[in-house]
């Protein structure tokens, strides 16, 4: 279930807020004037959102080292322009 709080709680209610983030497992959204303004999650969630795209980054910064060839933006936005093009008139 989404949880959903004012932002004043952060102040207010702190210890209840982080009880909640941690027990459940389940990030806390917050409000201020009735519009969303953030989120509180744990470090553990937030990891699990994070880790795999920082293991990806890597990846790639480790095969773009491996390989000798190296593009302008012009070239890469040409190619995928092209690629598109392609796409689209199947």
């Amino acid at each position: 279930m989404i949880n959903i709080r004012p932002i004043s709680d952060l102040r207010n209610r702190f210890s209840e807020i982080e009880h909640l983030v941690l027990s459940q497992e389940e990030p806390v959204f917050l409000t201020k004037n009735g519009y969303g303004s953030m989120v509180v999650m744990s470090l553990e969630q937030y990891a699990a959102l994070t880790d795999p795209i920082e293991q990806k980054l890597d990846e790639a910064d480790h095969a773009a080292e491996a390989s000798p060839i190296r593009y302008t933006a012009d070239e890469v936005f040409q190619r995928v322009k092209g690629r598109i093009h392609e796409r689209d008139k199947v």
